[in-house]
Formats: C-alpha cells, sequence, structure tokens
C-alpha cells in the first residue's frame, strides 16, 4: 500500500521502496543520533546552472505514463515533465495548476476552468479536450491505469468550452478535486496520446506534456534527460537550470559515493546509512522534512494471530518506538498513532478538526509488558507463531522485526522474519496463493492524496484489494463513505475523526513510524522543496544555483 490507490497496480511499486531500502551495507543504527530540524522547503535559488544530475535511488521507472504511475521514481520525473490540474504544495495543501479556478453549481457537477494560452512542448495548444481525454482514459480498462477507482463515482466528463471542462457525478465526491493535483489530474495531449498509443509514457513512445521540463532522452538502464521549457506558462517558475539528467543509482554505498565525489548533484530519499556520511560533509547540506510516507505492519489473511486485534494490541505494547526512531530511523522518524501521518491534513481545509480528532486518539503506548501478556491471554487465537514477510536485504525493516521479536519473546509470541524476493513481495499483494504460510507482511508507503480518507478506506473497504483480513465494520465503512460524499469540508472531516476513533480500536495494524523527508543538495544548489510534496510538485523548477561550486 505504498500509496492511496485503491486499484491493484498501486503495490507494485510497494516493492521497489522495499528492494531500495535494502541497498545499503550493514546497520542503519545511528548511536548518536541528532534531533532534527524539519523545513517544508530550502533557501530559494539564486542562480542558473547549465546541467544537474539527480539520482533516482529506487531505480529506472518502468514508465512515465501518468496514467500508470504509482512509484517514487516515475513520480519524481513525470512531476517536473508533466502538469496537473491542481498542484501540491510543500506544505501538502493544493493550489490552481493548469485548472485556474473551479466551481459547484451543484453537489453533483465540478466545472474545471482551463488556463489560457498554455502549449505542450510541441507548440499545440492545450485545450479542454485534451483533459476530458486524460481523465477518461484513466476509466478504460484497456489502459490498465492505477487511477481507475477514483472515477467510481463520476457519471460524465465532456467539454463545455474550448477552456472548460464539466464533470458530473453520481453521487457527491469530495476527494475527486484533491486527486486532481496527483498523477491522476495530469495533463497529457490527446492527439499525440492517441499517435503513440500503449507506447505512450515509454522510452520509444515519449510523452506530450505542458510541464518546465522537456523529455528529451531516455536511455534505458543508463538515464532520462530532460531539458527546460523556455516558454512555460507559469513564468514565476521557468526553470533555471538548462539541462536536468537522472541517474538510476540503487545501490546506497554507490550514491553516497556519487554525492560526496560531485558525480550526482542531488537526491531524495536518503537512508539513515547514507545520512550519516553526508550530513557532515562539506560537499552539500542533507536536509530533513516532513513527510506522508507510514511504516507498519499488516496482518495478510484472517487467519492470521495479527488479525485478532488484541494481538496487534501486545506487539504494540511490547515495541519501544523511541529506541526504534533512534537506532532505525537514526532519528529521523516521528511515532504514529495511526498509519496515517499528519502531515496528510495537517495544512488543508478543516485541519483544526483533523488535528483536535488526531489528538483524540490514544497515545502512542509505552511499553508495557504485563498489559500485552493479558492481552494475549484474551486473544481469540490460539496461534503463537507470526510469520512476516520483508523484502530481502531491506536492512530497516529486518532491524524493526527484530526488535519486534525480542519484545514479542517477552510475551510469548514467536515471530519468524520470512525474507522474500523482490517478484514474491510484490505478487503476495495481489495473489492470495502467495501469502500462504505468511501471517502479515511490513508495509513501507505512502499517502499521496492530500486526504486521509483516500488510505483509510485501503485497509477497511470491505471491497478493497487489501482488506486482506476481511476486515468488517459497517460503521466505518459507513462513516467514510459519508465523508467522501459531503463536500462540506468541515463535516467530512468529523465523519473521518469518527471513523477513524472506530477503526483504531479494532483493526490489524501496527503503527510504526512516519520516516522524515531526507534530501541530499550539493553546495551549488537550493531551492527544492524539501517535504514529501516532492512527489506531486515541479520541484526541479524551483532548483538552482547558489554561487558555490561549479555552474
Amino acid at each position: 500500500m505504498k500509496a492511496p490507490r485503491t486499484t491493484a497496480p498501486v503495490v507494485g511499486a510497494l516493492c521497489v521502496l522495499l528492494t531500495a531500502t535494502a541497498c545499503t551495507s550493514g546497520s542503519d543504527a545511528d548511536p548518536a543520533p541528532r534531533a532534527q530540524k524539519l523545513t517544508m522547503t530550502t533557501p530559494a535559488a539564486s542562480g542558473a546552472l547549465d546541467r544537474v544530475t539527480w539520482n533516482l535511488p529506487m531505480g529506472e521507472p518502468r514508465t512515465l505514463d501518468s496514467a500508470k504511475v504509482a512509484d517514487y521514481s516515475p513520480s519524481t520525473v513525470k512531476a517536473n515533465l508533466c502538469d496537473s490540474l491542481l498542484r501540491l504544495e510543500p506544505d501538502y495543501s493544493t493550489s490552481p495548476g493548469l485548472a485556474s479556478s473551479w466551481s459547484r453549481p451543484d453537489d453533483t457537477t465540478l466545472v474545471l476552468n482551463l488556463r489560457k494560452g498554455v502549449t505542450f512542448w510541441n507548440g499545440h495548444p492545450m485545450t479542454a479536450d485534451d483533459i476530458v481525454s486524460s481523465l477518461r482514459r484513466q476509466g478504460d480498462p484497456a489502459t490498465q491505469s492505477v487511477n481507475a477507482s477514483l472515477l467510481t463515482h463520476v457519471k460524465t466528463i465532456s467539454a463545455t468550452s474550448a477552456h472548460q471542462v464539466t464533470v458530473r457525478f453520481k453521487t457527491p465526491d469530495e476527494m475527486f478535486l484533491k486527486a486532481l493535483a496527483t498523477s491522476f489530474g495530469t495533463v497529457n495531449e490527446a492527439a499525440y496520446m492517441k499517435k503513440a498509443g500503449r507506447g505512450y509514457g515509454s522510452a520509444k513512445g515519449g510523452l506530450m506534456c505542458t510541464g518546465p521540463f522537456e523529455l528529451t532522452s531516455w536511455k534505458p538502464g543508463e538515464s532520462i534527460t530532460a531539458t527546460r521549457n523556455a516558454d512555460y506558462w507559469d513564468t514565476s517558475l521557468r526553470p533555471k537550470i538548462k539541462t536536468l539528467t537522472f541517474k538510476f543509482i540503487t545501490d546506497g554505498s554507490t550514491l553516497t559515493s556519487a554525492l560526496l565525489s560531485g558525480e550526482v548533484d542531488g537526491s531524495y530519499e536518503i537512508s539513515s546509512a547514507g545520512a550519516r556520511a553526508l550530513r557532515s560533509s562539506d560537499v552539500g547540506t542533507l536536509h530533513h522534512g516532513p513527510s506522508a510516507q507510514t511504516n507498519f505492519i499488516a496482518a495478510i489473511g484472517p487467519d492470521s494471530p495479527l488479525a485478532d486485534h488484541k494481538i496487534a494490541e501486545a506487539l504494540s505494547l511490547v515495541l519501544d518506538r523511541d529506541d526504534l526512531i533512534k537506532n532505525v530511523y537514526a532519528g529521523a522518524a516521528q511515532q504514529l498513532k495511526t498509519f496515517i501521518p499528519p502531515l496528510v491534513w495537517q495544512h488543508g481545509e478543516a485541519a483544526g478538526i483533523y488535528a483536535k480528532g488526531h489528538d483524540a486518539l490514544p497515545a502512542v503506548p509505552e511499553v508495557d509488558v504485563d498489559k500485552a501478556k493479558k492481552l494475549v491471554g484474551q486473544a481469540r487465537t490460539h496461534k503463537r507463531t507470526l510469520t512476516i514477510a520483508t523484502a530481502a536485504g531491506d536492512q530497516q525493516s529486518q532491524q524493526t522485526l527484530t526488535f519486534l521479536q525480542a519484545g514479542a519473546e517477552r510475551i510469548g509470541i514467536k515471530i519468524v522474519i520470512k525474507q522474500l524476493q523482490p517478484t514474491q513481495m510484490s505478487g503476495l499483494f495481489f495473489d492470495a496463493s502467495l501469502r500462504k504460510g505468511l501471517d502479515a507482511t511490513m508495509v513501507l508507503g505512502y499517502v499521496e492524496i492530500p486526504d486521509p480518507i483516500s488510505y483509510a478506506q485501503l485497509l477497511t473497504d470491505p471491497k478493497s484489494l487489501f482488506n486482506w483480513t476481511n476486515y468488517r465494520n459497517p460503521k466505518v465503512t459507513s462513516l467514510l463513505g459519508q465523508a467522501q460524499a459531503t463536500l462540506r469540508p468541515e463535516k467530512s472531516a468529523r465523519l473521518f475523526t469518527q471513523a477513524q476513533q472506530r477503526y483504531s480500536t479494532d483493526l490489524p495494524v501496527v503503527p510504526l513510524a512516519s520516516p522524515h523527508e531526507r534530501l541530499f543538495l550539493n553546495k551549488r544548489l537550493s531551492g527544492a522543496p524539501s517535504s514529501f510534496a516532492y512527489i506531486n510538485m515541479p520541484w526541479a523548477a524551483h532548483l538552482g544555483g547558489t554561487g558555490k561550486g561549479t555552474s
């Protein structure tokens, strides 16, 4: 459950994260982690640069087709090439993008007013037909879009003028508009997509978008190159960088060496091991930002001991999260009350209501072995062995499970850590047969839509592909459905927090932590957002020179 998608392809990307975090050698533990100052952005850039080399630590994208982008690497690239109708801001709020404004004549109608004078890289003007095509194709099964479920409540999408699109809904849907700030809302040229066919977004088929950088080269296995769009419609974000090259270094130690040598100028998702080497370097600066990433353990079958909430609660009570964050995350993480990080709602509408509901949740538990033993004794299940899947070589997850293993032993539960190869890890999310013999899995994910409803439904909706334990709480399902169906932010937030209060007492998951975003910038660079919002915003358009180092 890497991102708040409710369609199958989403979790394939989770495995990229699971394997990519495995690329550091040795322990990620830090004997003396420092308190981290979190910032949304880095200092504004002051100058232009000819070339910047950026790394994608999760590896080469499989596609850049926005309909199929559901992963760190393609999102990091695509966000700078293709604009969305709404734009995600560093604090996870939204603002106008290619849609300059919008209105709701009634609860089942959304009117999007498009910017005029916007052109694609080929000089063709953007029209309403391009938006209609970009959205509609994601509901076509042939596209195999990861965003198909976001069209569930949509009745029609039509061009009502050259620069206006009207969306009519079967029932009100407050999440649809927010989702337009993600890859779901990306605008592609209709004619180009039709000509490229299934090859659209590939190294051979290419892209045609309106973003601040234009895709000019994709050499599979080597690099992706983008060049500055000098005619970019948003004059405040016309790039200061002429050429941006993406590399695919997945080995942590190799990446650290490349950053220290200046071979690579920057990267998001710096590992704990890499951070130790980089934070004291005079080559550049390691930045920490707030994140919408979430790590938790989830039961993957109704017969799993973890499917009994008392077992889940007992395991939570033997996990020392202070030590976990200090030793596994090198201090760069925050404890979680629930599996949805606060950044998701913290700066949006009705934030105060979400905050009040979050404050009302039980505190992150302190270690209490005696209480945990009592809960185990009260559990319905008599199984006391729990087999948990993780990706082979994923040091962070293995260390986390080792922490849990030691605590579980004290309450009579044996934890077996099962390391799976990437294809197996990916497959278990889709294929029930691959989950045989397993009881739970580590989940390293992120919430993409700036709305907590999207992610909560992944684990609680009876129809969700990822509701592996057959979790059923009609009240939770009803409250989340009502929260999505109201267009009043305050009412939606209250309904969500009511649902959250309920599923927090019976959903079989063990929240662990939300890792901070870690960004390294060579000293000649600055301006990029340091928060996790980079995943869906044109971060490289903010990047520029500092006057230090070479240009």
